[in-house]
């Protein structure tokens, strides 16, 4: 992480929209050696009913989870929040097959990190949003 993104890590709101217990733990823990805090919720109804309370920058969001799956939460988001309110939307899956990139930004995610997630991919991931995602709400 270089100075200008460690600085911006603590104006950053990140959630985490994860259902395994252990994907959130490893994905806190290594969001907070970079630098970052986020809150979580387990699937996208959690996701979207936070989002109506408080504005995130971020959102990391798996795929396959029970209640609503990353994709249709994704998509319930881009339908419900217009940007400037948009979060950028990061995937996070174990669903590393050919055409599940595309599944996920076709359903409006922004970016994509396969499980399990490599610290060197998700500093690039958040850098790049911390360039292009809303800043405010």
């Amino acid at each position: 992480m270089n100075d200008s993104t460690a600085k911006n890590a603590t104006a950053l709101r990140i959630l985490l929209v994860e259902d395994n217990p252990t994907n959130q733990k490893v994905a806190l823990l290594l969001l907070k050696k970079l630098g970052y805090d986020a809150d979580v919720v387990n699937n996208g109804l959690e996701a979207l009913e936070t989002l109506r309370h408080h504005f995130y920058n971020v959102v990391l969001m798996d795929i396959q989870m029970p209640e609503m799956d990353g994709l249709t939460a994704t998509r319930h988001i881009r339908m419900e929040f217009s940007p400037p309110h948009s979060p950028w939307i990061i995937a996070m899956t174990a669903n590393a097959m050919k055409g599940d990139k595309e599944a996920c930004l076709n359903a409006g995610m922004d970016d994509y990190i396969a499980k399990p997630v490599r610290k060197e991919l998700l500093v690039q991931a958040l850098e790049l949003a911390i360039q292009r995602c809303p800043r405010s709400e």
